[in-house]
């Protein structure tokens, strides 16, 4: 399925969503933004997809807003805005909130909302060609509605500097950062380490996997209270019972590998 510049391809349980219009750095307008939601949709709808990955053409992953849209936002009302707005609110809390574990693949440059899409992802691989950039309070912007899923992904202070002075910093930073969970030398390593997550992932129950992205949201920053003991208790007794959870318990004692292992 390709939507104007997103490629959505299904390879065995891998979905692939691609943005590929390298000759704009892959940047956001409200068509993209459309069809990448759209490719996501499609992609949570499908049983048969295990996880998502997210990746680019071209020497830029995301170079945040095309610069037709931005002419087009400036002689927007208000309303106009809000609306074009909820837009990329919609992307980005779709791509977050997605069932199935997702995966950025940062080939190079992440600005703007395009660092908002590697935050989104559940895990990020980079290259030591990656360069990221919170750039809008250089055109007099702010980082809106990715903010959420940045400060998540690099806490509250390093946002402080990384908002208001909208610096570039390299892949090492991000890494450092907690952006990128692995950073790697070029596309070859890039496409190593994600195949060995992939791997990974593909050892480990699909709904299990679920379940534990929501016991994530439901406990980061939460205090530890009755209410959330007796939540967590309930959760992992509901998973034991489950037809994965009796089946992987079954599989250990067994000593053999589980139904949902899939095996490159």
């Amino acid at each position: 399925m390709t939507m104007s510049h997103v490629i959505c391809e299904i390879d065995g349980p891998i979905g692939l969503v691609t943005l590929n219009n390298p000759d704009k750095h892959n940047a956001f307008d409200d068509v993209l933004i459309a069809d990448l939601t759209a490719a996501l949709q499609a992609l949570e709808a499908n049983a048969d997809v295990r996880m998502v990955i997210l990746s680019a053409v071209g020497k830029s992953f995301s170079a945040g807003a095309d610069l037709n849209w931005m002419k087009r936002m400036a002689a927007y009302t208000q309303e106009e805005n809000l609306r074009d707005a909820m837009g990329l609110a919609t992307l980005m809390r779709t791509l977050h909130d997605l069932s199935k574990p997702t995966i950025a693949r940062v080939q190079g440059a992440a600005f703007g909302g395009g660092v908002g899409l590697v935050a989104c992802c559940d895990i990020a691989v980079g290259t030591l060609r990656s360069a990221f950039s919170l750039s809008e309070t250089k055109i007099g912007l702010i980082p809106a509605v990715i903010s959420p899923y940045v400060i998540a992904a690099i806490g509250e202070r390093a946002a402080h500097r990384y908002f208001l002075t909208a610096e570039k910093f390299d892949a090492a930073e991000a890494y450092r950062l907690g952006l990128l969970h692995d950073l790697v030398q070029g596309d070859e390593e890039l496409d190593d380490k994600i195949n060995d997550i992939v791997t990974a992932l593909l050892g480990c129950s699909p709904h299990a996997v679920g379940e534990a992205k929501q016991l994530i949201a439901a406990v980061a920053n939460r205090p530890i209270d009755d209410t959330l003991v007796a939540d967590t208790a309930a959760r992992i007794a509901r998973v034991r019972v489950s037809e994965e959870g009796r089946e992987g318990l079954t599989a250990f004692l067994e000593k053999r590998k589980a139904r949902w292992v899939v095996e490159g």
